[in-house]
């Protein structure tokens, strides 16, 4: 049985060696559409946003959670990263009245034009090298409240604006234009940018890869983000398999 992604609040981000524990502790589990076996009767679309919308639930919208603008940072490439923040900022779009913007802040490896099917010519990179409102480099989607803002054409010779007062600024004038800002980020584990970005967010949620993300590398990257300051607001494990039937599952 495949699962997308839990969402872990344990301060230990407990990474599963590569045996799964006969009962898991996350708080939230859900599984990628791509992932899902197709079952008998098992509505692998519903499945998908029920997952989604407890992770923004648990993120942005319920226990009085006031974060507004959340990082979404692999700890190594090829973590599913993307996928993720694209899903939960979706699912944010359709079940909060605020506007939401996507950031594509990673510059090396942009992925969320083509998620979400359009162009990348215009975005963030721009924002740091041009003036004019932010709103202007940002993509309007659907729902009519979700915006991107893609890492733009420059992106590959702008790395380096990521750690700028100009990053703060436009992060500033992000806070005042829409209700809540979801970036997805570089992986932690080889750049220095997520935890720069980090500090100009409420707060970070970490995507691991079952039985590949290791505990040692969980741990260095979680360790790098409280020594600069840097609130950690869960742990995404991604692909995690549980060799039990679904419904003995559920009982868990």
């Amino acid at each position: 049985m495949s699962r997308n992604f839990e969402l872990l609040r344990q301060a230990q981000l407990r990474v599963p060696n590569s045996t799964p524990a006969p009962k898991p502790v996350p708080v939230m589990r859900g599984r990628a559409k791509a992932n899902l076996p197709a079952a008998a009767g098992m509505d692998v679309e519903k499945i998908a946003r029920e997952e989604s919308l407890k992770l923004v639930q648990s993120v942005f919208l319920l226990n009085g959670a006031a974060h507004r603008v959340v990082l979404f940072a692999g700890v190594e490439s090829g973590n599913g990263c993307s996928r993720i923040c694209v899903e939960a900022a979706e699912a944010l779009a359709n079940n909060a009245t605020g506007a939401v913007c996507v950031v594509d802040a990673n510059f090396r490896t942009p992925s969320l034009p083509d998620s979400f099917g359009t162009s990348n010519h215009y975005g963030l990179s721009d924002a740091l090298r041009k003036d004019g409102p932010v709103r202007h480099f940002a993509k309007g989607l659907q729902p009519r409240n979700l915006w991107l803002l893609s890492c733009g054409s420059a992106a590959s010779t702008s790395t380096g604006l990521l750690n700028s007062e100009r990053m703060k600024s436009r992060v500033q004038e992000l806070r005042q234009e829409f209700d809540y800002v979801l970036f997805d980020a570089p992986p932690l584990g080889a750049y220095a940018d997520a935890i720069a970005l980090g500090q100009l967010a409420d707060g970070v949620v970490l995507v691991l890869e079952a039985h590949s993300t290791k505990r040692e590398a969980a741990a260095r990257v979680a360790e790098s983000l409280r020594g600069a300051n840097v609130k950690i607001l869960g742990a995404v494990l991604n692909k995690r398999t549980f060799p039990i039937p679904e419904p003995l599952y559920q009982l868990l």
